[in-house]
């Protein structure tokens, strides 16, 4: 009886906590600070240049440039419909990039869509209007607000969900390039990201602008595609930016922080083959 009395108490202690945590997290704001910004933009800075130099002297997909056993064993990963991820970090002269007051999340993945051409794999993404439907529930809105040839201005309201729901007001600079008749790229900047309060309700509004709870305040997007093997190869790298772990919290808070990106990343490319597989 006593035993059991103890891991009720410690279980309702635990839930406490939790819900403690989950509601701070919501409420507290964090001030997105010039410093933050300043070592974001250094470190997409670098991981551009490493970008640019792979696709002019390889390789066009980073699974090509592992060793044999590991490219093979990922391929028939690949083959199989999984995805395939790894994390990143761009370092500068071999050292740690410093973020104050803010985390870098870097993440890269990898599909193969079996009979889809490089030209149906571009229209479907290409279809900013209609990408709700593919892409719910964490794209709950979206919509194409100006086009010039291949670059797109585009809006997408984001729903980020882990024991607490945060929706996200989003815009972003897109543009696709093509390479070749069997391959292309397409780099995705945010241009301002909004934290919504008390969404779908007559009260709905906005947080200011990079003074929020910290979940997201940048996201910028790297795809490249390749029409090989009786398909396509499509690879995601995304680079975003949080807020740091409140001192005190990160045995609550890092890991939602932290597997948001994956998760959000492996979604991205897990639908994208089931839409144009199913197409």
């Amino acid at each position: 009886m006593l035993r059991n009395r103890k891991r009720n108490w410690s279980a309702l202690l635990i839930l406490t906590a939790i819900w403690a945590v989950a509601d701070s997290a919501t409420l507290a704001a964090e001030q997105l600070t010039s410093e933050t910004t300043a070592a974001f933009d250094h470190y997409v800075e670098l991981s551009e240049l490493r970008m640019s130099q792979e696709l002019n002297s390889g390789p066009f997909l980073r699974v090509d440039g592992l060793p044999q056993s590991q490219r093979d064993t990922d391929y028939q990963q690949l083959k199989r419909g999984e995805v395939i991820t790894d994390r990143l970090q761009t370092l500068d002269h071999d050292a740690a990039i410093s973020v104050p007051h803010g985390l870098i999340h870097h993440w890269i993945g990898a599909i193969f869509i079996p009979g889809a051409t490089l030209a149906q794999t571009l229209a479907f993404l290409e279809e900013y209007d209609n990408q709700y439907k593919f892409y719910a529930p964490e794209v709950q809105r979206s919509k194409l607000v100006h086009r010039n040839g291949n670059q797109f201005r585009v809006f997408l309201r984001l729903q980020k969900k882990k024991l607490i729901t945060v929706i996200l007001n989003t815009n972003y600079d897109v543009k696709y390039t093509l390479l070749a008749t069997d391959r292309a790229t397409s780099d995705s900047h945010s241009t301002r990201i909004a934290e919504v309060e008390n969404p779908g309700k007559p009260n709905e509004s906005e947080k200011p602008v990079g003074n929020d709870s910290g979940f997201l305040w940048r996201l910028n997007s790297y795809w490249r595609f390749l029409q090989r093997d009786g398909g396509t190869y499509v690879q995601l790298e995304a680079i975003s930016l949080t807020r740091d772990i409140p001192i005190g919290l990160s045995w609550f808070v890092s890991p939602f922080v932290t597997s948001i990106p994956k998760e959000s990343l492996v979604f991205t490319l897990t639908r994208t083959r089931e839409a144009l597989t199913t197409n």
